[in-house]
């Protein structure tokens, strides 16, 4: 019986160690024992929203420490059964050891990738924007699809997702629709899918039975905690009330509890209509506004980045990051790195993994 160790796939095969090797853990552990002692401190919640975003970080990286600690005991443990195995000629205690080392890795190198990301709200949640574009109602169904992909990818990572507004489109589909996502690393890996993105198929709207190619985007920003302060003047801002709910029925709301928040100087809108309180609706709205005025400062400083992000979101041809094609054969095609796979099932059902990990490992090579 032949079994061993397959080697790791990047630069972090060090054996594993207490201190994390390239994980770099120990200053991770000592900057949990330090908010812990300022959680224990009197007068810790006099400030809640900085007490709530001192405990988000304290349970980031206990979960970055316990998914370590837990994966590189499981891989000792995979070692001695493998020793065991080896020694006592058992093929299937071998096999079920291998299982476990594979298993472990792969977690060790998922958690690697996310401490890879460098950006300063990487770790943080993300605020996603669908919109239909050119297409008729084929876009529209296909901005509903990359809805369910992007929910289905955001469940497979086990990040709690609130739909906070969605406008449904006349025939079929959506016009747009804006999702609040909660978890670790959540914007650092979802803007990878910041941009247009291109369908094919045979439209199942025309009678013809005639190809049809259809285009959506998705807009990514980061769901910025509240001490991250922005400038927002009252005076620049228009706020509008209207009743929330779909095409019509028992679902509509009766009371006008929808919040529109307009600002007048970048004309940046955003809305929500989820909860069944204006004031919680308001609440939410204007923190969209502050991550959506967030990104147009970055814009601002970067004027470079800010016309390239302004061509990736005209919702046309020559402007998608990525074609999904249904017929004449089957592909998804990510223009950025190449990539192409012939599993568009799975990635239309969420397994973005692979297509997300590319983009940010050459995005990163190149940096």
């Amino acid at each position: 019986m032949e079994a061993r160790f397959a080697p790791r796939s990047r630069s972090c095969s060090r054996k594993p160690s207490r201190s994390g090797g390239c994980f770099d853990l120990d200053p991770k552990r000592l900057k949990i024992e330090e908010l812990e002692h300022l959680s224990g401190e009197p007068g810790f919640w006099d400030k809640p929203e900085s007490a709530q975003a001192l405990l988000k970080e304290q349970k980031r990286l206990k979960n970055l420490v316990a998914t370590y600690d837990g994966q590189t005991q499981a891989l000792s443990d995979a070692g001695v059964l493998l020793e065991l195995a080896e020694e006592a000629d058992d093929e299937a205690s071998g096999k079920e050891a291998e299982g476990m080392i594979t298993k472990a890795r792969a977690a060790l190198d998922e958690l690697e990738f996310k401490v890879m990301l460098p950006g300063e709200f990487d770790a943080q949640g993300a605020i996603v924007e669908i919109s239909s574009g050119a297409g008729g109602i084929d876009a529209s169904d296909w901005a509903n699809m990359l809805l369910r992909m992007v929910m289905r990818y955001c469940e497979r990572k086990g990040w709690k997702v609130e739909v906070v507004e969605e406008t449904p489109a006349e025939e079929a589909g959506i016009k747009g629709a804006t999702l609040i996502v909660e978890g670790d690393y959540a914007f650092g890996l979802l803007k990878a899918e910041h941009g247009v993105h291109r369908l094919v198929r045979v439209s199942p709207f025309d009678q013809q039975g005639r190809r049809q190619t259809s285009f959506a985007a998705l807009r990514v920003t980061p769901d910025i905690d509240d001490d991250i302060k922005i400038d927002i003047q009252d005076g620049d801002l228009r706020i509008d009330t209207y009743r929330a709910g779909g095409a019509g029925g028992q679902h509509v709301n009766k009371t006008d509890s929808a919040v529109r928040i307009t600002h007048l100087p970048t004309g940046i809108v955003v809305q929500c209509q989820n909860e069944r309180s204006q004031h919680k609706n308001k609440d939410r709205a204007f923190k969209m506004l502050r991550a959506r005025m967030y990104e147009h400062e970055v814009a601002k400083r970067e004027a470079k980045a800010a016309e390239e992000a302004k061509a990736r979101l005209r919702i046309e041809w020559g402007s998608q990051i990525r074609s999904y094609v249904l017929f004449p054969y089957q592909q998804v095609n990510d223009h950025r790195t190449d990539l192409k796979t012939s599993r568009v099932e799975a990635v239309l059902d969420g397994d973005l993994d692979e297509l997300i990990r590319t983009y940010l490992l050459q995005k990163s090579a190149q940096a």
